[in-house]
């Protein structure tokens, strides 16, 4: 679907008269995105050649924070403005860790920036935009409804993700605007629940912008945080019926390599019994720097199997950009 053919109801969009701040203005930071991803990288099977996706604008120099999985292993990106102009773009960063990218314009984007904010103070019932690129048109008027954990199957977790709604339907790299107009996340999902009434309520996850501050000098001098990379085993992971399921495998990662099969259970890691997702995660993080050995206690079928898989670096299996 192309960014012009589609826009939100108007009963869900933000009306500028309801904010202090130049609403208008604040919504023309955001940009839409779309990149283009060589057929053999590491992620074209998983997240596709061509990704559409939005971001923000956040120094006046043309630097973009997105949500790092539309940008990981990009060969070209383009910037599109909501009057229309489209600018090339390079991707800058990525952190693994909290998800989030940085892509530089490559020309001048003639935007404003939109100043982070201290997403730490935000609560739950708070009223915030979310808006992909676009303008008004493709901007929701939501609120914030929870502020939790978040375990995702790919080998991540974040303490404490920020959860909106109603939702929005084109939410990867679309930005949280608070009510006083700065931006307090980067949209990266959208999750469905039921409400215990057979109906299924949309929202929208987001990363706290408040996690990018910290990271940004790394981000900006080495395209990644400057320390030793976390375990990564490859191995996707999914809770069901009170246990930890293996749901696939990264091809030749460490954990096909060490004999994982899709269909283990996983019991243990180390010495410590496994019950839920970010526990895993967080147990595999906890042996050191990648390269460590990690022990793992799967239940086969109806047979205990034990393996020690090799961990890697996840960033070692991506390709890297092309500079331009």
């Amino acid at each position: 679907m192309k960014n012009q053919d589609w826009e939100i109801p108007p009963n869900l969009q933000p009306d500028p008269d309801d904010y202090s701040f130049d609403l208008e203005r604040a919504l023309r930071a955001v940009v839409s995105l779309k990149t283009y991803i060589p057929s053999d990288a590491f992620t074209a099977e998983s997240l596709g050649t061509e990704r559409t996706g939005s971001g923000v604008v956040i120094r006046e120099n043309g630097l973009v924070a997105t949500i790092g999985y539309l940008i990981t292993e990009a060969e070209t990106i383009w910037i599109t403005s909501s009057d229309g102009r489209a600018i090339p773009g390079h991707a800058l960063a990525y952190d693994q860790e909290t998800g989030f990218g940085l892509v530089q314009a490559l020309g001048q984007l003639n935007l404003p920036a939109l100043e982070m904010g201290d997403s730490d103070r935000l609560k739950v019932g708070d009223q915030v935009v979310f808006a992909a690129g676009g303008g008004k048109h493709h901007a929701v008027e939501t609120r914030l409804v929870g502020r939790q954990e978040f375990a995702g199957y790919w080998e991540y977790v974040l303490d404490d993700a920020l959860f909106t709604a109603p939702a929005h339907p084109f939410w990867g790299g679309g930005g949280l605007i608070s009510t006083d107009g700065k931006l307090m996340g980067i949209g990266s999902l959208i999750l469905q629940q039921g409400d215990g009434r057979g109906r299924r309520l949309d929202m929208n996850m987001g990363v706290p912008i408040g996690l990018l501050t910290p990271i940004m000098k790394d981000l900006l001098s080495y395209g990644r945080v400057n320390r030793p990379a976390r375990p990564w085993l490859g191995m996707y992971a999914t809770e069901a019926d009170d246990t930890i399921v293996v749901g696939g495998l990264a091809d030749n990662g460490p954990a096909e390599q060490a004999g994982v099969r899709m269909g283990d259970r996983i019991l243990a890691v180390g010495g410590d019994d496994i019950s839920d997702l970010a526990g895993l995660w967080r147990r595999v993080w906890a042996a050191g720097s990648a390269g460590a050995e990690v022990r793992l206690r799967l239940m086969r079928d109806k047979t205990p199997v034990a393996l020690t898989v090799r961990s890697g670096d996840r960033t070692s299996f991506l390709k890297s950009p092309k500079v331009h």
